[in-house]
């Protein structure tokens, strides 16, 4: 397990951060409630190993030959994310009504769902950066490489749950200090406006 200590704490850091795939669960479960949101968080996290995965069996040299798909896919998922960091910031909200049942003006459930959540991934900057930083640091380049880079997806789908159960969590309790349509408004544009923040940051780091 020692080889494997480093990448641990390397993929609690990258999974616990604020990102966008953060920031949009922990906005969905503010407003649907916790168990809503754990199909999203069990769909962003397997995406997210997937693409450890295929960066660590070749897309990440294809990805580092042509710079220019790499840069497309960013635009695309920077662009992307800023349209739904709008559509949480023009959002209507409602009061959370008592024992945590659901806001009277909004559906009964996300759209996003676990395929979404997988999706979203693929969209998103902050994951393709993670993908080729694991795979480039951590996964060896000897005959055990495919063994390794299977091992690395699946130890990142582990550690990734928890954390992003994590921001689920957040989400649920600070609707519960949402007591009124304005506060409650006023949460989504904050995590609008930090959602499209991470969003941007991605460019600088």
């Amino acid at each position: 397990m020692n080889p494997f200590l480093p990448f641990m704490l390397f993929a609690f850091v990258a999974s616990i951060t604020p990102g966008p795939t953060n920031i949009l669960v922990l906005t969905t479960s503010s407003r649907y409630g916790m168990l809503a949101v754990l199909p999203i968080v069990f769909g962003a996290c397997a995406g997210a190993a997937m693409i450890v995965l295929l960066v660590g069996m070749g897309l990440g040299d294809v990805l580092g030959r042509y710079h220019g798909v790499q840069t497309a896919l960013s635009w695309t998922g920077i662009g992307w994310l800023t349209y739904l960091a709008w559509q949480i910031f023009s959002s209507p909200a409602a009061a959370v009504e008592s024992q945590g049942a659901a806001h009277s003006s909004q559906p009964k459930g996300p759209s996003l769902g676990m395929f979404g959540g997988a999706s979203l991934q693929l969209i998103n900057p902050k994951t393709w950066m993670m993908a080729l930083a694991v795979v480039s640091v951590f996964a060896s380049t000897d005959a055990d490489r495919t063994t390794r880079v299977i091992d690395l997806s699946l130890a990142f789908f582990l550690i990734s749950m928890p954390c992003m159960s994590a921001w689920a969590y957040l989400g649920a309790s600070a609707a519960k200090l949402c007591t009124s349509a304005r506060s409650m408004q006023r949460f989504n544009q904050a995590m609008a406006l930090l959602l499209l923040a991470s969003t941007w940051l991605t460019l600088w780091v």
